[in-house]
């Protein structure tokens, strides 16, 4: 009798309850791979140069709001300086404390932008929070230009 497989000489192979994961694991190891391989490459890591804008003016309101950061990291509202800790008593006023008025946020282009986001926090805990970021506008805007708000026409006079 020749050599079978199966103890008791038939050739008819039982159901295996077993699953073969090993071309799943494959497939697994392969999609890691690609991962690695890819995820260093989806990093960005350019510099930015955030104040120079290419949005389409809009009408801007009558009375705007400017809330203004120096490169010395002064505040001023409109024209006026103000310091940290009387800055919500001048939003108010400034905004007559209508808090649905849009404010305008301007700063100079060497201010950190840490300093930035601590104005607008400055901004929201006063209750303000509809902002609008001034920026110059156009590709390439000579040095002597004036800011406008990224919404809104540029007007002599107004600087960063």
């Amino acid at each position: 009798m020749a050599g079978g497989l199966l103890p008791g000489g038939g050739d008819d192979l039982g159901e295996m309850s077993e699953i073969n994961v090993t071309p799943f694991i494959d497939v697994m190891l392969v999609l890691l791979i690609i991962f690695m391989v890819a995820a260093p490459l989806s990093t960005v890591d350019a510099p930015v140069d955030l104040p120079v804008s290419t949005a389409k003016p809009e009408p801007r309101p009558d009375k705007p709001v400017f809330v203004t950061m120096k490169a010395d990291l002064s505040v001023l509202i409109g024209e006026t300086p103000v310091a940290a800790e009387a800055f919500e008593l001048e939003m108010g006023r400034a905004t007559k404390y209508d808090f649905d008025k849009r404010v305008f946020v301007r700063a100079d282009k060497s201010v950190p932008y840490g300093e930035v986001t601590r104005l607008m926090n400055m901004l929201r805990a006063s209750g303000h929070l509809k902002i609008a970021l001034v920026g110059m506008e156009g590709g390439s805007v000579p040095a002597t230009a004036t800011a406008a708000p990224v919404a809104a026409p540029t007007t002599p006079g107004e600087g960063p």
